[in-house]
């Protein structure tokens, strides 16, 4: 059982969210809080909690706020933002403090299931909205992380290469590539420091930069 608390200061949206994860018999909703003070106060109190999905803009703590908190106090408990922002300055700014997941509020029922279940195994996850404009952004930024990355038709990468190079595009640690592809999390580490050796990459980040803006990964 995944046992959560939502912090919004909008109760519609709440009450929404609330709906859909009651839907999952593995999701219990624990409970339902206005701001990140709140939430501050109830783990206080000793309740115990494996995620917390909490919106970016609310009164007294907002969820930025909350995250450092959590980072700081709660380090076990998985935090996934939520927001009405499209913006890459809240989405990296999220991760930078240690949220597992960032959504906007518009995420439909059956991604936002996936993204709690992806979260709770120990991953990150990035709603396909955002990961298409930070993909975008990325192509328009064509210096970013690429200064010693060699050109396509330069290296060779394997079949095996390209399956591992597509999965840590959509987010997966090496223990889930892993498990998707029926190998050991040391074949998987290898793949990947294989493709950051023969692009030319400095670390996974600018790997995947790489493979979006040579066609690679969508």
């Amino acid at each position: 059982m995944i046992k959560i608390i939502l912090a919004d200061d909008h109760l519609l949206v709440r009450n929404g969210i609330k709906m859909l994860l009651d839907t999952d018999e593995n999701i219990e909703v624990i409970a339902e809080l206005d701001n990140g003070r709140e939430v501050v106060d109830l783990l206080k109190g000793g309740v115990d909690c494996d995620m917390i999905i909490s919106d970016i803009s609310m009164p007294e703590m907002d969820g930025m706020e909350l995250a450092d908190r959590l980072r700081s106090d709660y380090p076990l408990i998985k935090l996934v933002l939520l927001s009405m922002l499209n913006d890459q300055a809240h989405l990296l700014q999220a991760f930078e403090k240690g949220a597992s997941g960032y959504l906007v509020k518009n995420i439909d029922y059956e991604e936002l299931l996936f993204a709690v279940k992806h979260v709770h195994k120990g991953g990150r996850y990035l709603c396909d909205e955002l990961s298409q404009l930070l993909i975008t952004y990325l192509r328009e930024q064509p210096q970013y992380g690429l200064d010693n990355t060699r050109a396509l038709d330069q290296i060779e990468i394997s079949d095996r290469e390209l399956e591992v190079l597509h999965l840590i595009g959509e987010g997966f640690t090496n223990q889930e590539i892993a498990d998707q592809l029926f190998l050991s999390k040391r074949t998987v580490e290898g793949h990947r420091q294989n493709l950051i050796d023969k692009t030319g990459a400095k670390n996974s980040a600018s790997l995947i930069k790489y493979a979006a803006m040579r066609g690679l990964i969508n």
